[in-house]
């Protein structure tokens, strides 16, 4: 049986509640949360006595196996309120019964049985237990109940499901690759980041070679922005608390906000976002039509409150530097800035090596704001720049922020992952909140379109996923040491020394490997580290002026001069869209 996108999301469900149903036959106590397909998989919250260990997936798979063999129909059943709840209670399932207390009053209240498993579920499932393909157990982990640390902690057992044991291989496959390329081990191999204890959790420290990274990058950025006609912002790190109450911040954010500080009796917020000051600056004086459109972006740093449980190394963290970016321009402008917008950020994408794009149009929700007009003006400006640069897009039906939509950029990296990674974001709420205005042609007050954009999203995730991509072997115009000079005796030190000032007089990233180490020790410690190239110096070098050269891809590429040697790497490539 093939699987479309839907049909896999249901085999997954319905692939756990048979783990489900495999878990209450070997331990019959066992009480029951949630247990949804995700976007790799499904997984299951159990609370029971017994500890899940990785040596318990083999007898859960077997047992499994043997459900699925059992051929059990998927059986939906409607029930009132008062039934679901007499049922539960004989099971003991208490879970089940705060979860029935969720469904609204008059809202259909169903079940599925498959055998002698029952669970209170919306669907849909297969038909029966024996169309269920190829399956694997992946993990266990803590969860508290409703996400909520005051909750019992759970269990959460992950799995995974594909209609053929040949796309299961591929996939487990790919998750040992992942491994391998764990930013997080990287980072400290590399040593390029760290999260220090005494500090606090989800808060990043850039080494000298993760923040030369961070470097090259932040300028590259810059130089982009400003040929785009973007002008730099640089805006404070907390602010009164008067601004984010008219933001809204306060009234819709507050729980992701770190509690105020008072200065001087009155209230302030480290900022969670960048937004609110940018509008501070457009304010700064009135604005004619003719200064539209503004580009102002902001490599600006900020501060979110994350559970513990959910941080993640770079990929999520509590303080970030966002790539982010206000255009406020004129109705007739939207759809130039808009498509101007996406191009930039696809090309900045792949200046860093991702070629895989695919984007997504979120459009207005239920409960939204701004008037209806300004919504279908929004919405096809975006449809109509991703058409007009030929991009692929899945339409997100009601997936846009109550204040506007959207255009979500997502990349897969060198294993196929995808990542959501660049916006473009329209905004009716904030220009209202705060009053926004330009001059028009007319002579009369206009309220101008106002859009969100990032294009990396945040330094810390994107390096996350760089280094991952890369599996920390980066290019040669964005590794933090580009050379290596390997002097084979104290006697070629000072040689080696004088070729490294001359190639950092060029702007080249060199280290010198003085330690009183053998040779094959340095070269394989340089490899290690991922530098690109090794230049080796020995006796016969420094008489004859030469260097022997080593690539960290292709190995040894024997004797040349400095010069030689210097126009391969310009030719490899200095720096991306130069």
């Amino acid at each position: 049986m093939n699987f479309d996108k839907v049909g896999l999301e249901t085999m997954r469900h319905s692939t756990a509640h048979v783990m489900a149903a495999a878990v209450r036959r070997l331990w019959p106590d066992a009480l029951f949360d949630i247990g949804p397909d995700t976007e790799e998989g499904f997984y299951y919250d159990f609370d029971l006595p017994h500890r899940l260990t990785a040596e318990d997936f083999p007898a859960i798979e077997a047992e499994m196996a043997k459900i699925v063999a059992e051929d059990h129909p998927f059986t939906r059943e409607e029930k009132s309120r008062a039934e679901v709840w007499e049922l539960m209670s004989q099971k003991g399932q208490k879970y089940k019964l705060e979860r029935l207390a969720d469904i609204p009053e008059g809202e259909t209240i169903s079940l599925y049985r498959s055998g002698d498993f029952t669970d209170l579920c919306r669907g849909p499932h297969l038909a029966s237990t024996g169309e269920i393909r190829a399956f694997k157990l992946l993990s266990v982990a803590g969860a508290y109940f409703r996400g909520d640390e005051k909750n019992p902690m759970m269990q959460r057992l992950y799995g995974t499901a594909f209609g053929s044991q040949e796309e299961l291989d591929a996939y487990l496959q790919m998750l040992e690759e992942a491994k391998r390329r764990d930013h997080r081990v990287l980072g400290r191999e590399l040593d390029l980041f760290s999260v220090q204890e005494s500090v606090g959790p989800g808060l990043i420290h850039w080494h000298p070679k993760g923040a030369r990274i961070r470097t090259i990058i932040e300028e590259f950025w810059r130089r982009e922005h400003y040929r785009a006609g973007y002008e730099m912002l640089f805006t404070p790190h907390l602010g009164r608390a008067g601004l984010w109450e008219t933001s809204g911040h306060l009234g819709f954010y507050s729980e992701n906000m770190y509690a105020p500080m008072e200065i001087d009796e009155q209230r302030y917020y480290i900022k969670p976002m960048n937004c609110p000051f940018h509008i501070n600056v457009y304010q700064s004086h009135k604005r004619s039509y003719r200064e539209l459109p503004l580009r102002w972006a902001e490599l600006g740093t900020v501060y979110r409150y994350e559970r513990a449980g959910v941080l993640h190394g770079l990929l999520r963290v509590r303080g970030f530097t966002q790539d982010d970016a206000h255009i406020y321009c004129t109705e007739e402008q939207v759809e130039d800035e808009v498509r101007a917008a996406v191009r930039f950020a696809i090309a900045m994408w792949k200046a860093f090596g991702f070629e895989n794009i695919t984007a997504y149009l979120a459009t207005r929700p239920e409960q939204a704001v701004g008037a209806p007009e300004r919504w279908e003006l929004a919405q096809r400006s975006l449809e109509s720049a991703l058409r007009a640069e030929g991009i692929a897009f899945e339409l997100d039906e009601g997936g846009g922020a109550f204040y506007g939509p959207k255009i979500d950029l997502k990349v897969r990296d060198a294993i196929g992952r995808q990542w959501q990674m660049s916006t473009v974001q329209f905004d009716f709420n904030l220009p209202e909140r705060f009053d926004m205005i330009y001059i028009g042609a007319d002579g009369k007050e206009h309220r101008p379109y106002m859009v969100h954009r990032a294009l990396l999203g945040s330094l810390e995730r994107f390096f996350g996923i760089l280094i991952e991509h890369y599996a920390g072997a980066f290019p040669l115009w964005l590794a933090p040491v580009q050379v290596v000079m390997i002097p084979v005796t104290d006697k070629q030190l000072a040689a080696a020394e004088g070729i490294a000032a001359q190639l950092r007089a060029r702007d080249w990233r060199v280290q010198v490997d003085a330690r009183p180490e053998k040779m094959g020790a340095k070269i394989r410690d340089a490899q290690m580290q991922k530098v690109p190239y090794m230049l080796i110096m020995g006796g016969r070098e420094v008489e004859n002026g030469t260097v022997s050269v080593r690539s960290r891809a292709a190995g040894d590429q024997g004797v040349m001069t400095l010069e030689a040697f210097i126009a391969q790497m310009e030719s490899e490539g200095r720096m991306a869209l130069t």
